[in-house]
């Protein structure tokens, strides 16, 4: 006997209580029995007699879930147990053999035939010869139709979607053929009511009018409109039901938010121990959408006062173009230094993901290093590159981060010395098993100058503290001075392997090795700690509290360290 089933698939794997209700099913498969549970749900009687009565609608429901993974011809046979109390309905399934594809039709026709849009990636779980599954199916069904509303063939439809079943063979035959319809485009983006140019906004839109219609490119531009820093809220929507001629204008709603921002912020590390800061930001302050901001930085080694202006460039949400100015002043260990820097920034977001920051600053600097005194002008032009890539969040599970820059000066073009600075860190972060979290850093650098006295300590390396070797004081690694002072080295090389436990939600242990210095050689010697501390995983990021001792120099005894932020 030929029948024709339309099904949902009943692969609802849920976790319920069964407490009345048992399947038995011969022979054992695990999948058939957990969607006869799932599909039946939690059954209740308060006697024997009415669960007789629920026995017949349980056993037509196991019979279609038993059908939903292709077996047609099982038996069930249900029986009551229990006290009249609390009575178990007992379902015993004979599973006979599976029905099995004979004719698979999948087709896929239209002008999106043959499209990358539309190719389907293959399965072994359709094909004759296979056995019938009503889930697979619809699945199939179901991403077909996904694909279709995210490239815009919103005219899309099944011609043909069925499976017609013989049980008696145990074969069923499948037709499941779409017909595209034509491809939607997207019209030009319309902005709604806002204070800024209609130049500035349309140059934050990345794709042109009359493309090809892709989701995935009007959820972009609503992220981008929400990172550029100008709104407060983003609606981007491409109605289908307004296009003309198979064109769909996008509309973009947006509220800008308010120019002005202050904000106050307080921490404390090992490293410069208390520290306040303040910025103040007017995230837009005329039509063209250029911005400005201050920020100020107090602690008792290192107090430091800075500003900017910005002016978005094209595409505004990944490249501009920022003007900076800052004063700093430092007392650390032996270096006292104050310098005043005046410069341009290029900063672009590369389309391989790579953030890259051109640079030209004038910077004068006068310090005081040991013995030494100094007053150094230097004009340096500079770039950067930077990627982060991880799992997301303020906590990610996995990722890793580059970061590269180099620097320089030329003697008697407004610099007195020649030099080249170059620096790169990178990190490396992976999660085993939920709980069991590794972290990897390395950072290197070199300093190349025709006179290494003139380098100010602002450019020169030194090692130690929180985000170095952990063990020593903040920048207590460098090369001395005759008098024992340090004064900073031409070369840095840091590592660190960390390894932390979870054994709470939030809380972590962890144990690491750091290595390294800030030496003139490198015949000059590294030094090695290790130490152990606990993780917290605020609000705010992670807070770090660390105890940690030299194996180089045990007389340096432990160094407590707290800190905070991304471990990327």
């Amino acid at each position: 006997m030929l029948r024709v089933v339309t099904a949902t698939s009943l692969l609802i794997f849920a976790s319920a209580s069964w407490a009345q209700l048992e399947v038995r099913v011969e022979p054992s498969n695990n999948e058939v029995r957990a969607n006869i549970e799932a599909f039946i749900g939690d059954i209740n009687a308060d006697s024997r007699r009415e669960m007789w009565r629920l026995a017949r609608h349980s056993s037509t429901q196991a019979e279609q879930a038993a059908q939903a993974l292709g077996y047609y011809n099982t038996r069930i046979r249900p029986q009551v147990d229990g006290p009249d109390d609390s009575p178990v309905l007992i379902l015993n399934v004979q599973l006979g053999e599976p029905v099995r594809y004979n004719r698979v039709n999948i087709r896929i026709l239209g002008p999106g035939e043959g499209t990358r849009e539309f190719d389907l990636p293959s399965s072994d779980r359709l094909r004759s010869g296979e056995q019938l599954h009503h889930g697979h199916y619809e699945s199939l069904k179901t991403l077909i139709n996904n694909q279709a509303l995210r490239y815009g063939y919103f005219s899309g439809r099944f011609s043909q979607h069925r499976v017609r079943v013989n049980p008696v063979a145990n074969q069923a035959d499948l037709d499941l053929v779409y017909r595209t319809g034509e491809r939607y485009r997207l019209g030009e983006v319309v902005f709604s009511e806002s204070p800024f140019d209609d130049d500035l906004l349309q140059r934050m839109v990345t794709f042109d009018s009359d493309i090809p219609y892709d989701a995935d490119l009007i959820a972009s531009l609503n992220r981008d409109l929400l990172s550029v820093g100008y709104f407060d809220s983003v609606q981007v929507s491409a109605p289908s039901s307004e296009a003309v001629d198979g064109v769909i204008p996008v509309k973009a709603e947006v509220r800008a938010r308010k120019p002005h921002s202050l904000g106050f912020g307080g921490g404390f590390s090992t490293d410069v121990g208390p520290r306040a800061r303040a910025t103040w930001t007017q995230h837009w302050l005329n039509s063209r959408g250029h911005s400005r901001g201050t920020e100020m930085e107090v602690s008792g080694p290192r107090q430091q006062l800075s500003g900017y202006y910005q002016i978005p460039l094209t595409p505004p949400v990944s490249s501009n173009l920022r003007f900076v100015t800052g004063y700093q002043r430092e007392d650390i260990e032996d270096v006292e230094s104050e310098s005043l820097t005046v410069g341009a920034q290029w900063q672009r977001r590369l389309d391989s993901g790579w953030e890259r920051v051109l640079g030209l600053r004038l910077e004068q600097e006068k310090f005081t290093v040991g013995n030494d005194r100094g007053n150094s002008t230097l004009l340096i032009p500079s770039a950067s590159f930077q990627r982060v890539r991880s799992s997301g969040g303020i906590d990610p599970a996995r990722g890793w981060s580059v970061q590269f820059d180099v620097q320089g000066a030329k003697e008697g073009v407004v610099s007195d010395i020649d030099f080249v600075r170059v620096n790169s860190t990178v990190k490396g972060l992976y999660t085993l098993a939920d709980n069991h979290r590794f972290l990897a850093r390395a950072q290197g650098g070199g300093i190349a100058s025709n006179s290494f006295s003139g380098v100010p300590p602002s450019l020169r390396f030194f090692a130690g503290g929180d985000q170095s070797v952990r063990g020593y004081a903040f920048r207590n690694l460098s090369p001395r001075d005759e008098s024992g002072d340090r004064i900073g080295g031409r070369y840095l090389a840091t590592s660190t392997l960390e390894y932390q436990y979870e054994f709470r939600e939030g809380w972590r242990a962890a144990t690491f090795v750091d290595h390294g210095n800030a030496v003139d050689t490198w015949d000059d010697p590294l030094k090695t700690s290790v130490g152990f501390g606990v993780r917290w995983v605020s609000p705010v990021g992670p807070i770090r509290f660390d105890i940690a001792r030299s194996v180089s120099d045990p007389d340096e005894g432990f160094r407590l360290h707290f800190s905070m932020g991304p471990d990327l």
